[in-house]
């Protein structure tokens, strides 16, 4: 089975600061996964590394066959995709473009579209869209849509270089419950399709679809737990990482979370 990503013993110290500890991670073909933590536990720096914008401190990282201080990190980059709130910051470049150059603006890996279009570029564009259902956007200008419809543009453009790995750095941040199932239901058939692998990074344990299989677990910058889901995603793991007495239970495949109050705390 092809390995897609593995790190071995990585540290990240910025400005003598311990950020990441001892991390021992692997995924493999056919596997996605969500990661979970509280603001702090090291999501961020993980998503950073697995990118190549920045090189563990300590230990040894590999993406996509790419081995950190013996390849070219720009040519990982290209054969990932990243969206993340990070964009939100180049809304005045990208309010006046339109759809289609947006989302072919994702081939050359620029925000705003310098380079020429071809016929093929323009189809292929239209079909990110299509497999949206958002044929009706075409022309419009990107300031004019909702916020559930940049996402998926934003999605739709990150895959247009056709990327081995798609990192979603809490895209479902800001949208309300029937806009956030839908992009949901986006992410569902980019992985029914086998169209690429997905890192899922998000604070809310019910977004982990039935296609996420693994999950990973973070806390103050060390791993609390990682693997399959259903092994993850229990109470004493969770009720550890997000520092509350948690429960979880299961609906149609996906986990659900209650919060003990006090008054409900079970016996000890």
């Amino acid at each position: 089975m092809r390995t897609i990503l593995t790190m071995e013993n990585v540290s990240l110290i910025k400005e003598d600061r311990l950020i990441l500890k001892d991390i021992h991670w692997k995924v493999h073909e056919n596997e996605h996964w969500a990661i979970l933590g509280l603001n702090g536990s090291g999501k961020t720096s993980l998503l950073n590394i697995v990118s190549g914008y920045q090189y563990p401190t300590r230990g040894e990282a590999s993406v996509l066959g790419h081995t950190f201080g013996k390849t070219n990190l720009p040519e990982l980059r290209k054969q990932i995709g990243f969206v993340s709130s990070f964009l939100d910051h180049f809304h005045q470049t990208l309010a006046l473009e339109t759809v289609e150059d947006i989302v072919v603006s994702g081939k050359f890996a620029t925000i705003g579209l310098y380079d020429e279009m071809t016929e093929e570029d323009r189809k292929q564009a239209e079909q990110l869209l299509a497999s949206f259902r958002m044929d009706h956007l075409k022309q419009k200008n990107y300031a004019t849509l909702s916020q559930g419809e940049k996402r998926k543009v934003l999605i739709a453009r990150a895959l247009m270089a056709k990327p081995s790995l798609l990192i979603l750095d809490e895209p479902s941040v800001g949208l309300d419950l029937f806009t956030r199932e839908e992009l949901l239901s986006s992410i569902k058939d980019i992985i029914k399709h086998k169209q690429c692998h997905v890192l899922y990074v998000t604070h809310y344990i019910e977004e982990i679809i039935e296609e996420i299989t693994h999950v990973l677990l973070l806390k103050d910058g060390k791993i609390v737990a990682s693997g399959k889901k259903e092994d993850v995603l229990t109470d004493e793991c969770l009720s550890e990482a997000f520092q509350l007495k948690l429960k979880v239970h299961w609906e149609h495949s996906r986990p659900w979370v209650s919060i003990y109050t006090k008054e409900a705390l079970p016996n000890t």
